[in-house]
């Protein structure tokens, strides 16, 4: 872990907890930071707290003080989801204290080059890919960020013998000042998050901070189909690698319906790739992209591309069972999910969908319904996808109770070659707590079906 001089017996405020805030204010502490944490959940409910006053670190808890500031902080690190509204990181601003999120400090004292991945959609899987093919080609990565492991504990502990493949969210990169990575992927950008986001030009200019410091000593790999995204490329200095997964293109990684192509020269099949989905394709070849970079062997990225089904919820591929093919998307919580999910089957397709009723349209999956052969649905929106389902011409369409009852109606009715597809198209509140328990109901019934 590298020292930061700059943080050496200053006074650092680490506002927010849970497991980023509390990493952060452990890393400082050890680098001779005189650290206050303040959270808002109380002090007696507060295990992440309570570790961190036995470690000797101040601790403020069950609200943010409105004099708080008025001990001289040199640097606030925030915790990614406390807003840029909040009060105290308000008066920061005012101020001109710096204000981080722990990423920052990330990479700041990374011994290890860092693989940054961001946009709306399918920043999980094309990190798990990066990270599978690097591991495959013995390149000893880590994996950090949004995907679930805290980014400054990965770094404080790598060696430059890793790489620290990192799936970065906005609320994460809006908190950056000198964020550098070796290669940074911009998947893609649609409106989201503008709850937390002033506007949809805030959240996309935190985005771009992912290449924003980059130069032409790194990659920036970025979706050479979608404009907003390219006119952001413009601005990078890195060199660029676009992709494009419609046609073949002479710069650049990119696919047509036979060929996988890099710089315009064939690389491999596309019937090699295990993923279904255009989607997925975007995914593979932006971590491919980033795998050459690193130079990792070809059958290394070959192995990988013929045997990874998925991240789990995401299109994943479950079982075969009596040649009928079981797929768990059961983090499709809307419509233009399970869009990108039904575009990846030419198959039959018995889809099992419902849940809580958001009010949202299900026109968006009108175009993508040929090879529905059966809608089973339940949940708060069965009476509206009952509706929907009739008035599309679905051959089958079914109410039952629940999703266990669903799988049960799908295997009666399916027939050899069919594909039964879990894409709810809803968020799961209405019957489980998480779209992850809904999904791990749906495993768990499937791999029990017997021969």
């Amino acid at each position: 872990m590298k020292q930061l001089p700059m943080v050496y017996h200053k006074k650092i405020l680490v506002l927010g907890l849970a497991k980023s805030g509390t990493a952060a204010a452990e890393i400082l502490h050890d680098l001779g930071a005189f650290v206050t944490v303040n959270d808002s959940k109380p002090f007696d409910e507060n295990e992440h707290a309570q570790y961190l006053l036995s470690k000797g670190l101040t601790v403020i808890c069950g609200s943010h003080p409105e004099d708080l500031l008025d001990e001289g902080f040199s640097l606030i690190v925030k915790n990614p989801g406390i807003p840029y509204t909040n009060s105290v990181i308000a008066e920061a601003k005012k101020r001109g204290i710096p204000v981080w999120t722990e990423v920052e400090l990330a990479y700041r004292i990374s011994d290890a080059p860092m693989i940054g991945i961001t946009g709306s959609n399918g920043k999980t899987t094309t990190t798990t890919l990066i990270f599978e093919m690097l591991e495959a080609g013995s390149k000893q990565p880590l994996v950090a960020g949004n995907i679930g492991t805290v980014a400054s504990a990965v770094a404080s502990e790598a060696t430059k013998e890793n790489v620290i493949v990192t799936e970065l969210s906005s609320f994460q990169l809006m908190g950056t000042e000198q964020l550098k990575p070796h290669i940074s992927i911009l998947m893609n950008l649609y409106e989201a998050h503008l709850d937390y986001h002033t506007n949809f030009q805030e959240y996309t200019d935190a985005k771009f901070n992912i290449t924003k410091n980059q130069d032409s000593s790194n990659w920036f790999i970025y979706n050479g189909e979608q404009q907003i995204v390219k006119d952001y490329a413009s601005k990078s200095n890195a060199k660029k690698v676009p992709f494009y997964v419609s046609k073949k293109a002479e710069e650049g990684i990119s696919a047509d319906d036979t060929y996988v192509y890099w710089n315009g020269e064939k690389l491999f099949e596309r019937s090699i790739i295990a993923l279904r989905g255009k989607h997925n394709l975007e995914n593979v070849l932006a971590s491919t992209a980033a795998a050459i970079l690193m130079e990792c062997s070809f059958d290394s990225i070959v192995h990988v591309l013929s045997t990874f089904h998925g991240v789990k919820h995401r299109t994943q591929f479950v079982r075969e069972w009596k040649n009928r093919k079981f797929y768990n998307d059961s983090k499709a919580t809307n419509a233009l999910a399970t869009k990108s999910a039904l575009e990846g089957f030419s198959e039959p397709v018995i889809l099992l969908a419902g849940g809580v009723d958001r009010g949202h349209s299900f026109d968006e999956l009108v175009p993508h319904l040929q090879n529905v052969k059966a809608l089973i649905h339940y949940g708060a929106t069965a009476d509206r996808l009952q509706i929907f389902g009739e008035q599309q011409g679905i051959p089958s369409v079914t109410r039952v109770s629940n999703l266990v009852d669903a799988i049960a109606e799908g295997v009666r009715i399916s027939n050899e070659g069919d594909v039964i597809l879990l894409s709810p198209a809803c968020a799961s509140w209405d019957q489980y707590e998480s779209f992850e328990i809904r999904g791990d109901e749906f495993i768990e019934q499937v791999l029990a079906l017997k021969d």
